[in-house]
């Protein structure tokens, strides 16, 4: 009896350095874990914080899906409510030229050619406007633009929900084509959220459910390599962001594969007005920023 008492005294010894050892190997890899994960985030963010950006990001990855636009500014409003606008701007970079060059590539490469022959000026214009606005981050007051920007864009979506389409030739004016690029390019590069006014032009075209998601795909997708050059020469996207905008293109990309499923199920009109309802809603969001709200 006393040698099996001894027996059990020294397993339980056993296991109990067993447990302690485990628990502080557990214990200091969750520490090396945390801070690697200091390295890749913004100061004083926390685990429930990132759990936060993840779900922006996923939320914005469906809407995109669905509609073919809104990551940005869904990125740009979510985001910047956790972690700051300059970490925003940084952290939808890459999951928007991630997600663009998916919903481009939709359709194969003879559909990305096409698209850029039929809208070459549109996005010459827009590429070299976003190249000379995003170097005004830090020059023109943002509040400005987002209500120069809003305004339009809300009366454009009510007008078409409440029954007073725009329609413009195909092809467009050229007027009209330079004219949007110029604004969909500026307010691109000043704030990362070009869709709206790009959206409306497509919108008033009335282009095909298809062929519109394809267009956008290409059209932002050109524009986010523009917006990635731009702002790797502004400094927002830098060494220590970087990690940050690349921990957000997985999730984006789950939810935009959500959102191509409800895409292909719905017909061209519930697409348009799904569409103009998240172009309110953009729109009436960059009001909100712009008059401080």
């Amino acid at each position: 009896m006393q040698v099996q008492r001894n027996i059990n005294a020294k397993m339980r010894s056993y296991l109990k350095q067993s447990y302690v050892v485990d628990f502080g190997l557990v214990s200091r890899r969750a520490g090396d874990t945390c801070r690697r994960m200091d390295l890749l985030l913004p100061d004083s963010l926390t685990m429930l914080a990132l759990l936060g950006c993840f779900a922006v990001a996923l939320l914005a990855g469906v809407v995109k899906g669905m509609v073919g636009f809104a990551m940005p500014m869904i990125m740009v409003s979510g985001l910047g409510s956790i972690v700051g606008p300059d970490w925003a701007l940084a952290g939808l970079i890459l999951p928007t030229l991630c997600t663009n060059g998916w919903q481009a590539m939709r359709a194969g490469w003879r559909g990305v050619w096409d698209a850029v022959v039929r809208f070459r000026v549109f996005l010459a214009v827009a590429f070299v406007m976003l190249i000379l606005s995003a170097q005004l981050v830090s020059v023109l007051p943002p509040h400005v633009m987002q209500v120069l920007i809003g305004l339009p864009i809300v009366a454009f979506a009510l007008s078409q929900l409440l029954g007073y389409p725009l329609r413009l030739g195909s092809p467009p004016p050229r007027r009209v084509e330079v004219g949007v690029a110029l604004l969909a390019g500026g307010i691109g590069g000043f704030s990362g959220v070009w869709g709206p006014p790009t959206v409306a032009y497509l919108t008033a075209l009335e282009t095909p459910k298809r062929e519109q998601i394809q267009l956008q795909g290409v059209i932002y997708g050109l524009g986010s390599v523009a917006l990635l050059g731009a702002h790797v020469g502004s400094g927002v996207l830098r060494a220590q962001t970087l990690p940050f905008s690349l921990s957000l293109v997985p999730v984006a990309l789950v939810g935009m594969w959500i959102g191509f499923r409800v895409h292909d199920r719905i017909d061209q009109v519930m697409f348009r007005r799904a569409t103009l309802v998240v172009l309110l809603v953009a729109g009436g969001n960059l009001l909100r920023q712009g008059l401080g709200f």
